[in-house]
């Protein structure tokens, strides 16, 4: 079982995630590890990417989620802004994949984003990441005014409720 933990940047989904693979026994994963160096260099500069500096990253996303989910499942923390690239991360795996979206108030996502040290991922860049969002109505969304402890404790609550929670029927 493959879960994402999806939305822009700042809204926790490493932290969620990292904090919900435990619970879960699954490895996790933060998709920003297999970002091209060309991307990361791109982003540091306050340059967005593109649909084309996005798609070989999220083709190597899709083969990670298919290999893992051989294995028993993992955890990944992806942006996935848009339908197009959920779709390209679904495309390597037989089973549904579980979307949690972590959503919150521009507000608290710079005030995040400004108390992190040593990313590349700059808070002028949070509107563009804002304008390309495309919310998807069958994740598991979520606040992200919780705590990440109480984030993982929804999201165990809602599978304990429905094991098909947030996957896209």
């Amino acid at each position: 079982m493959n879960f994402v933990v999806m939305g822009v940047s700042g809204c926790g989904k490493s932290t969620v995630g990292e904090q919900l693979a435990p619970k879960l026994n699954l490895p996790f994963h933060d998709g920003d590890d297999f970002h091209s160096q060309a991307n990361i260099d791109k982003m540091a500069h306050g340059t967005p990417l593109t649909d084309d500096d996005r798609r070989e990253w999220l083709e190597t996303l899709a083969a990670k989620l298919g290999e893992w989910e051989k294995e028993g499942g993992a955890i990944l923390a992806c942006s996935a802004l848009k339908e197009k690239y959920r779709d390209t991360l679904q495309s390597k795996s037989q089973e549904p994949l579980h979307w949690v979206f972590l959503d919150g108030p521009k507000e608290l996502l710079l005030e995040r984003m400004g108390n992190r040290k040593g990313h590349y991922m700059h808070s002028n860049m949070l509107d563009s990441q804002l304008a390309t969002l495309e919310k998807p109505a069958y994740a598991l969304q979520l606040s992200i005014e919780y705590t990440p402890e109480e984030l993982v404790d929804q999201i165990v609550a809602a599978l304990a409720k429905d094991p098909a929670v947030g996957t896209k029927h």
